[in-house]
């Protein structure tokens, strides 16, 4: 999203739903702010033929009425991001593939700057960007990953700002490393939040925790320190961000969902210090998809 070329582009999956129109419209103004292209893909897997060579009529038929109904969706959506912004570079490209492995192999091509896709999709035969395609691709895709919320919250009259996680993770890195390139081209401001919780949470399993050495007085400010230092290049090379920092006793998922309202993007990596390995994404950035009212991009 930070590209200043036309020949970047921004990538959105859609399937006729109203989240994947937010995301469609959404993707559109931001690229054109942003001198990018856009590329709208929907995905219309055709019916399984294991043990086929050929397909039969009957396949043969539902095939081409995916790929119609794809092919239909992919026009008019076209036509209606050219009225709203007919000076965009617009690609359309259609996917006989799983929706989130179309988006995840269109991820990988030259010139993607980022994703986007709604948070709910569609059911049916036909293509579907739903809540579990955002989730795998935010957890495959080699750039960032933008997902909008179902329900389209509003905020008027609110400056919008960049709510960022820092946990000290590497993705927690790339994370505030695009948050500072998305606030400072949009002259937003940034707040890094940092959760922290009472050690106490956890003596049951590490046994007793001495209270002079690892109180809630100590446990804060050792977060506190350690987001400070977090943020001390990135403001150093980013000096006109106007950066504010949370320090929070609270889950990272209630500290982050209380401080962003429907204007802000919230950014966070795929998965914090404490993930584990196998799971797509990190519990953190699952749940906060699931519990933000506005836009929400992972990186890995």
């Amino acid at each position: 999203m930070n590209g200043a070329t036309t020949t970047r582009w921004m990538v959105v999956g859609v399937d006729g739903s109203d989240s994947s129109r937010h995301a469609l419209e959404w993707s559109a103004y931001q690229a054109m702010l942003r001198g990018l292209g856009v590329l709208i893909v929907a995905a219309a897997r055709p019916l399984a033929t294991d043990g086929f060579d050929v397909w039969s009529s009957v396949e043969e038929q539902a095939r081409a009425t995916e790929g119609s109904g794809a092919r239909t969706l992919l026009d008019h959506a076209e036509d209606w991001v050219s009225r709203l912004f007919p000076e965009l570079s617009v690609r359309t490209r259609m996917s006989f593939d799983r929706p989130a492995q179309a988006l995840i192999t269109e991820s990988h091509e030259p010139g993607v700057a980022a994703v986007v896709v709604g948070s709910r999709g569609l059911s049916g035969i036909a293509a579907a960007f739903v809540g579990s395609v955002g989730i795998e691709l935010a957890a495959r895709s080699p750039v960032p990953v933008i997902v909008l919320p179902r329900d389209h919250a509003a905020a008027h009259g609110v400056r919008s700002r960049v709510i960022v996680g820092a946990d000290g993770s590497e993705p927690s890195r790339r994370a505030l490393r695009f948050a500072f390139d998305q606030a400072e081209f949009a002259d937003a401001d940034l707040v890094a939040v940092s959760a922290w919780q009472p050690l106490v949470a956890f003596a049951a399993a590490t046994g007793p925790i001495p209270p002079e050495l690892f109180d809630d007085a100590t446990a804060a400010e050792a977060a506190r320190q350690a987001l400070d230092e977090e943020l001390m290049d990135l403001r150093l090379m980013r000096s006109k961000v106007r950066v504010h920092t949370r320090v929070v006793r609270a889950h990272p998922v209630v500290a982050l969902l209380e401080e962003a309202t429907p204007a802000d993007l919230i950014v966070v990596g795929s998965r914090g210090r404490g993930g584990f390995r196998g799971l797509l994404l990190g519990s953190v950035s699952h749940s906060v998809l699931h519990g933000a009212r506005g836009p929400v991009a992972i990186l890995r």
